[in-house]
């Protein structure tokens, strides 16, 4: 259930965007730079994964993931419409979003071996 909800928003923003071709695509006027986009999705993943790891009860997973979500946006100096029309116009361009989430599972994966590979206090 933790995890419903952003994959539904990612299928549904997917599904919204994909009646439009690439090139017909026009990039928002806030569009989040790819490599700030990178950063923010890597931060998106590690927010679920701390909210799945406190074992709370679903709505209380949820509020706790969107003020991490609000957190992150504020950090990053970006607002959540600005990170998902940017998310939907990089989705429209499958080719961008692909090379994204490969360095997000990139920096994902070293994240885990050096998480694994610390000594233990």
């Amino acid at each position: 259930m933790k995890k419903l909800l952003p994959c539904l928003a990612l299928i549904l923003s997917v599904l919204l965007t994909g009646c439009q071709r690439p090139e017909e695509a026009v990039p928002p006027s806030t569009l989040v730079p790819k490599d700030k986009m990178i950063r923010m999705l890597v931060e998106v993943h590690l927010n679920e994964s701390r909210v799945e790891g406190t074992k709370l009860r679903p709505d209380s997973a949820q509020a706790l993931f969107n003020q991490l979500q609000k957190d992150m946006f504020w950090r990053f100096e970006i607002s959540d419409s600005a990170f998902w029309q940017s998310y939907r116009y990089y989705a429209v361009h499958n080719k961008d979003l692909d090379e994204m989430y490969g360095i997000v599972l990139d920096s994902l994966s070293m994240r885990k071996v050096r998480m694994q590979t610390m000594p233990k206090p």
